[in-house]
């Protein structure tokens, strides 16, 4: 249906850019791994995307179950970076919140998205992902 493309030149430390350009982006280390941290990272464009599809997801999985939100969800991906043995690894943490229900509910939909959101398909089994809904 949709194949996005992007082309990343230089790795960590050098740029990133789609073809009609909406997006051009300077790739920098974060301070915490050794950068100078004046660009974007991998990690933080891996978390935009990760929250805007799970934001998305969610309001599937709300209506799946039949549950009214009152607004647009607000997704929060952390995305963790570390050492993994000879290599390095990401960890994923997601908070949702949902407008206009209760906790319990809104951790069901979060759950519900978690089985619908294709980035949680690629992640599962590969990378630890929490998700958790919470309340304003």
């Amino acid at each position: 249906m949709y194949t996005a493309v992007a082309t990343a030149v230089g790795g960590r430390r050098g740029s990133a850019r789609t073809p009609e350009g909406a997006l051009d982006l300077t790739l920098t280390a974060p301070v915490e791994t050794g950068g100078d941290g004046s660009g974007t990272n991998p990690e933080e464009l891996f978390a935009l995307g990760y929250a805007a599809c799970f934001a998305g997801a969610a309001k599937l999985a709300a209506k799946n179950l039949g549950v009214e939100l009152s607004g647009e969800p607000q997704v929060t991906a952390n995305v963790g970076f570390g050492p993994e043995g000879e290599s390095f690894a990401i960890t994923v943490d997601l908070e949702a919140e949902l407008p206009g229900i209760d906790t319990g509910t809104a951790q069901k939909v979060t759950d519900a998205a978690h089985q619908l959101c294709p980035y949680s398909k690629a992640t599962r089994g590969n990378v630890p992902v929490t998700v958790t809904a919470v309340t304003a």
